[in-house]
C-alpha cells in the first residue's frame, strides 16, 4: 500500500434498521496517555503504529494532525487501547471547503466547533470495508450518524466523500476520504 495513503479516524457500523447505540461519551476524551521517559523512543514498526502515528507520518494529512491537536484529540487517537474508525479527510479535502473556514476552526475559541467536526469523523469500534453495507448508518463520536454506500464494485462512500485507501493501526482502522464529513446542521 501506498505509504502516503496512512490515516484513520474512528467510527461505529449499524445496521440500517437497528438504532445505532450512542457513541461512549468519552470515546475520543480518554485521559491523556502517560508521560514518556526523556529517552528517545525507538521508531515504531508498520504493526505497532496507532492511528495518531500513521496520520503523523502522513504528508496527506498535515491539516487533519493540526485540527486533530488543536481540538485537544490527540492523546486519544494515539492511545494504544483505543478501537477506532477514523475516515481521514487528505489535505486536498480540507482545502475544497471555503477559504478561511480551516484558519477559522483552528482558533481557539472556535476548539468546541472543531472538536465536533474531529469527532464527526470517529467512531468505535473497529469497521474495516469489507464489513460494511449499501445502507447501513454509523454513529459517530459526536453523537450524529453517517450513512454508509456501497457500490456492486465494492468502492465505498461515507456520505458524500469515496474512501481512497484503508491502512489498519494498532488500535483501529484509517478509511483515507476525499471530503471533509460535516455534522448535520442543527
Amino acid at each position: 500500500m501506498n505509504a502516503r495513503a496512512t490515516f484513520v479516524l474512528t467510527a461505529c457500523l449499524a445496521a440500517c434498521s437497528t438504532p445505532a447505540p450512542a457513541p461512549a461519551p468519552s470515546a475520543l476524551d480518554m485521559p491523556a496517555v502517560a508521560a514518556k521517559a526523556d529517552k528517545p523512543a525507538a521508531p515504531k514498526a508498520d504493526s505497532e503504529k496507532t492511528v495518531l502515528d500513521i496520520a503523523v507520518g502522513s504528508p496527506d494529512h498535515t491539516t487533519l494532525v493540526a485540527a486533530v491537536t488543536a481540538a485537544g484529540k490527540a492523546d486519544a487517537l494515539g492511545s494504544p487501547g483505543g478501537i477506532y474508525t477514523v475516515f481521514a479527510p487528505t489535505n486536498a479535502a480540507f482545502d475544497a471547503l471555503p477559504a478561511g473556514t480551516v484558519d477559522t476552526l483552528l482558533k481557539p475559541e472556535n476548539k468546541a466547533d472543531l472538536q465536533k467536526i474531529i469527532q464527526h469523523h470517529a467512531a468505535v469500534p473497529i469497521v474495516n470495508t469489507k464489513d460494511m453495507k449499501d445502507g447501513q448508518t454509523m454513529g459517530m463520536a459526536d453523537g450524529t450518524k453517517v450513512t454508509l454506500h456501497v457500490a456492486a464494485d465494492g468502492s465505498v462512500m461515507v456520505d458524500e466523500a469515496h474512501v481512497v485507501a484503508s491502512v489498519q493501526a494498532v488500535n483501529g482502522v484509517v478509511h483515507i476520504v476525499d471530503k471533509v464529513l460535516l455534522p448535520p446542521a442543527k
